[in-house]
């Protein structure tokens, strides 16, 4: 027997079933980006490897560990995303996008990291990214957060995320504090786990996210890179911290938040919660002024953020919204006749089109062609024997309430649904 081929560990199939709560979460996304002006660009999956090794840094996890990269058949080397602001920066510059303009994009689409797959973490996942160019000032930062904060309540998630907040200052001051902060920590090197006493030689901000608890002990010391602070820097964080206090925005102070690509600097934030474990993030991101520079462009500020679909979803099981969320028709036909079914449901569609209509294909007794329509969820089944099309009639059974099947003309079945769709909204 041929052996069956499985999906690759941590790229996932998303299930029929599964798939009306990614479209609830997707809609959601795309009504409050239209309805603040973001306008979406797509992007390819695939990009020159040069492009994420300028952009997020040679020496952090993703480029030396994480990133799915290979030759072509022309010997260039490729990569498969591992995040969407480097290519977003590569079209905007490319397509004459980003100098002397004001820009609000957004995408959305699978990123690849080779990562040890768990709960909320995969190696195949999904984001929306949303990027903003030509903006310097902090009220395009607080536009982003107040968006995503106002998304979550759209979502029904307030309550189970907290945003975190920091500014990472100009290169100079990060310099200084990342200085400052070496030397600190080598004065304590043997106290530090493994990987951190690693990046401490090569990327010594990324120690200040270790999870081990011995590192974060000796973190608690440290120093902090808010009082390294330059001044446009801490007059740009204060800005953005009062106009997210006016608009009721609640947040922490956490100065160990750094970001894990090397292109942030002034503001970055993130969404946490703990609804979900280790993966606490759910959202994050900040400000990239020197990006589009380091790739080519013309100095150009900017600033945006990315938030993970799968985890997301997740946090919308957490809540309780997927429960609600039913790929069930509102209405099955059933008949023994199967050209007056597909008819009746072609004419119903035409009637209510926001109206989910299922019509029963594959033949069957009236018995077991019910039981399915009550076994997929339906509210309704549409009824059609022989008297009931020789009569141009249509019989209802209500699958979802203890009422009486009825009888009505054909003609009335708009009326009736009309009606039904009405008390919904």
């Amino acid at each position: 027997m041929t052996q069956r081929i499985k999906a690759i560990r941590g790229m996932n199939d998303i299930l029929p079933q599964d798939s009306p709560v990614w479209q609830f979460l997707e809609s959601r996304v795309r009504q409050l980006l239209s309805q603040y002006g973001y306008g979406e660009i797509r992007l390819p999956i695939v990009e020159y490897t040069d492009l994420f090794k300028r952009s997020i840094g040679e020496v952090t996890d993703i480029v030396e560990k994480e990133m799915y990269t290979f030759e072509d058949r022309n010997g260039e080397s490729l990569t498969l995303r591992p995040e969407g602001t480097a290519s977003c920066v590569r079209a905007g510059e490319e397509h004459g996008l980003l100098y002397n303009q004001v820009q609000r994009l957004w995408y959305t689409g699978p990123m690849f990291r080779y990562e040890k797959p768990q709960k909320g973490r995969y190696r195949q996942f999904h984001q929306v990214g949303v990027e903003t160019f030509g903006m310097g000032t902090p009220d395009i930062d607080a536009e982003l957060i107040i968006m995503t904060a106002r998304l979550w309540r759209d979502l029904g998630i307030s309550d189970l995320v907290t945003l975190q907040l920091n500014s990472l200052g100009s290169n100079t001051a990060r310099a200084e504090f990342r200085a400052a902060l070496v030397a600190f920590l080598q004065e304590r090197r043997e106290q530090l786990d493994e990987d951190s006493k690693r990046r401490l030689e090569s990327n010594p901000l990324r120690v200040l996210d270790s999870k081990d608890q011995g590192t974060q002990a000796v973190l608690k010391n440290a120093p902090s890179l808010l009082d390294f602070l330059d001044a446009e820097s801490r007059d740009h964080f204060e800005q953005l911290k009062a106009m997210l206090t006016a608009a009721g925005v609640k947040f922490e102070i956490n100065s160990r938040l750094v970001r894990g690509l090397d292109y942030y600097c002034k503001t970055v934030f993130e969404w946490v919660t703990s609804a979900l474990g280790a993966q606490g993030t759910v959202c994050a991101g900040g400000r990239y002024d020197g990006l589009v520079e380091q790739l080519g462009g013309k100095a150009t500020p900017a600033v945006g953020f990315a938030m993970g679909m799968e985890r997301l979803v997740l946090l919308l099981d957490a809540a309780g919204v997927v429960q609600h969320l039913t790929p069930a028709p509102d209405v099955y036909v059933v008949s023994e006749d199967a050209t007056a079914a597909l008819l009746l449901a072609e004419s119903l569609r035409n009637q209510a089109p926001s109206l989910k209509v299922q019509c029963h294909c594959g033949g069957g007794k009236f018995k077991k062609q019910l039981k399915k329509a009550d076994d997929i969820g339906a509210r309704f089944a549409l009824i059609l024997g022989e008297s009931e099309i020789s009569s141009g009639q249509v019989g209802i059974k209500f699958l979802r309430e203890a009422r009486e099947q009825i009888t009505l003309s054909q003609t009335q079945l708009h009326t009736f649904f009309a009606q039904i769709l009405a008390a919904q909204e």
